[in-house]
């Protein structure tokens, strides 16, 4: 037996519509199905990527409009300090890092880690003529710039010819801080004519070698090694 699904009236089996109310009765077994029409396009749009040679000219005339934009403000307004050539030199250096990696991938890491350093090393010159002082250029700016230089130049060495699995990178990277902490030390106890001595570096130093010990003995162990992958997941 069926009832109205309107006003809960009895309903004869051969009835097609309510007496009551005209609500059409429906089989439950036999509801037709109509297919909606999506109101979305069936065909997806492609955004076209934007092309690396675009990309390179929209950067380098950002920084070249923050750099003239800054210049001009500097000589009209505040002619007495050149502020506007830390913002020059932040700028150079940012297209020195990011262009030649946008327009051209193909760049020899090396040459990408000594312009890098160049870029850098034109940055602390610019610094010193901001200060009026180039001692400190000399003789502790532009040897640490040459000294990470150097030590970037040796990690991309070993990382792209000897092994660059990630323990290997681990202990490139902890030998690389605990030389570049010493290096530090001694340079600037030899700018401030200090005896030639480590001491706080050498804090670091033992830190970092008891990693590197770990991270030897893991890389002498085959089962140890693959233990440690299985354990964090890489």
């Amino acid at each position: 037996m069926s009832y109205c699904v309107h006003c809960g009236v009895e309903l004869d089996a051969s009835l097609k519509k309510c007496p009551l109310c005209n609500t059409p009765v429906l089989d439950p077994n036999n509801i037709p199905y109509f297919e909606a029409t999506s109101p979305y396009p069936s065909k997806k749009g492609k955004v076209e990527p934007a092309r690396k040679k675009d990309a390179a000219i929209f950067v380098s005339v950002l920084l070249l409009t923050i750099s003239i934009t800054c210049g001009t403000l500097n000589w009209l307004v505040f002619p007495r300090v050149p502020w506007s050539l830390l913002v020059i030199g932040f700028c150079v250096v940012i297209w020195v890092i990011c262009v030649p990696f946008i327009f051209y991938q193909k760049l020899s890491p090396y040459l990408a880690v000594l312009f890098d350093g160049m870029a850098v090393s034109f940055y602390l010159y610019l610094i010193s003529r901001l200060t009026g002082s180039t001692d400190w250029l000399f003789y502790l700016g532009l040897p640490i710039a040459a000294m990470f230089t150097v030590l970037l130049e040796i990690l991309m060495l070993f990382i792209l010819k000897v092994n660059h699995s990630f323990f290997a990178v681990t202990l490139y990277i902890l030998s690389l801080v605990s030389l570049s902490c010493i290096g530090i030390e001694l340079l600037c106890r030899n700018f401030l004519e200090d005896p030639l001595r480590i001491t706080w570096s050498a804090i670091v130093l033992t830190v970092c070698i008891v990693f590197i010990i770990a991270i030897v003995t893991i890389l002498l162990l085959p089962r140890v090694r693959e233990e440690a992958r299985r354990r964090l997941h890489f």
